[in-house]
């Protein structure tokens, strides 16, 4: 069975995720930073509860979780430990609860840091940052039982084999509970699925696969070649990522997502599968159950 998944935030739900900016906090003193930050984090902490509820009721059933769950946690800075937060028993407490309610209703937790997170970058504070970025979402999830920190795989700098062996190195030297999440995808201006399959396979990383991606960036292969190569690369239940372009696939820009999935673009050769495949539109949970419905029409 196909598990849907929303992505980060709600369009038409009152359950918000709030942030702040590390500018912002400069301004104020450190125990007040650290007051503001609690005060972000609970409120953050109650609206994934919320989340994972409406989800349940909603036959939605993964939630992708925003990387600002704990706002400007890694920031050189501004940044903090967790354990520092006034309040931090009281967040986690809440925390634990999310993950024992996901578990109960069968809601799959995931992260996808944004787009600074370069593991095949040659340059070390660029690398340094992102390593802590990967191990802040791996403290969280280890709190509330999110299973998948999916990363694009970065710039190719003019020799993409030689920038998947930087990777590759960087990956086989995180802790392990970092590498037991980690998934790759491929992108659609960068880097294929024929790219990182053999990638994925070299360092036991599994391949989140986006097909709205791999049309955009073709390599020869098939949705169920790669489907069917990508699925043997997890552990556990697969998450790939689907989308519609904005403009048609006529369109002059077609990487731009659209607000809702044209179910003409979701692959026949997924329809039976025991995967989840997380809904990237910009209508967010409207999106996912126009889909869920249509597919149940199917």
């Amino acid at each position: 069975m196909v598990r849907l998944g929303l992505c980060r935030m709600f369009v038409s739900q009152p359950i918000k995720f709030r942030t702040t900016t590390a500018a912002y906090i400069k301004r104020l003193g450190r125990l007040e930073q650290l007051q503001k930050i609690s005060t972000l984090c609970l409120e953050n902490a109650l609206a994934l509860y919320k989340s994972i509820e409406y989800c349940a009721a909603q036959h939605i059933g993964c939630f992708r979780v925003n990387s600002q769950f704990w706002p400007v946690k890694t920031h050189p800075d501004v940044g903090y430990e967790f354990a520092d937060l006034p309040g931090a028993g009281e967040i986690k407490k809440i925390l634990l609860e999310c993950r024992k309610r996901a578990l109960a209703l069968n809601i799959r937790l995931s992260f996808h840091p944004d787009q600074f997170v370069l593991l095949s970058t040659a340059k070390t504070d660029v690398l340094r940052n992102s390593v802590d970025e990967l191990e802040y979402h791996t403290e969280v999830s280890e709190i509330i039982g999110a299973d998948v920190i999916n990363i694009h795989a970065g710039g190719g700098y003019g020799d993409k084999p030689s920038a998947l062996r930087r990777m590759g190195s960087v990956i086989r030297k995180l802790k392990k509970t970092v590498r037991s999440r980690l998934s790759v995808e491929n992108d659609d201006r960068v880097y294929t699925p024929r790219d990182l399959l053999p990638f994925c396979e070299e360092y036991d990383i599994p391949l989140a696969y986006d097909v709205h991606h791999h049309r955009c960036l073709p390599d020869g292969l098939s949705v169920k070649q790669v489907t069917d190569a990508a699925i043997k690369t997890w552990d556990r239940e697969p998450l790939f990522h689907i989308s519609s372009p904005r403009d048609g696939w006529r369109g002059g820009k077609t990487l731009r997502h659209h607000d809702y999935i044209d179910i003409r673009d979701f692959p026949s050769e997924w329809g039976s599968l025991n995967i989840t495949v997380e809904v990237e539109a910009k209508a967010k949970e409207l999106s996912v159950l126009r889909l869920y419905n249509q597919m149940q029409k199917l």
